[in-house]
């Protein structure tokens, strides 16, 4: 037998879970920060990002990666670069609701 993946008040149990995972990969001060220059810019390649956050190329795209999985940005080759960008327009809400929470502080 099958175990339920919904909760009694009807919750889809995977789609917390990852929503969860989504939120955890952005807790990170550098991936906010890469979340928050893609909020402003709309579309970065990596060098671009790693060179206006002053950090290292494998940082930059270590973190990429880290939120590309997770299923945070989307990405796109344009020639040898790799072009990345917030996937959801849902996202900048949650970016927007940090940062105001931090000035609250």
């Amino acid at each position: 037998m099958k175990a339920s993946t919904t909760t009694s008040s009807g919750l889809d149990i995977p789609q917390i879970e990852k929503a969860a995972n989504r939120l955890k990969s952005i807790a990170h001060p550098t991936r906010v920060a890469i979340l928050e220059l893609l909020q402003e810019k709309e579309k970065l390649s990596v060098t671009e990002i790693y060179k206006t956050l002053k950090i290292e190329q494998a940082v930059a795209s270590n973190h990429l990666n880290i939120l590309k999985e997770k299923g945070v940005l989307a990405s796109r080759r344009d020639g040898q670069k790799i072009i990345y960008s917030v996937k959801t327009k849902s996202l900048n809400t949650i970016i927007s609701c940090v940062n105001k929470c931090n000035l609250a502080d």
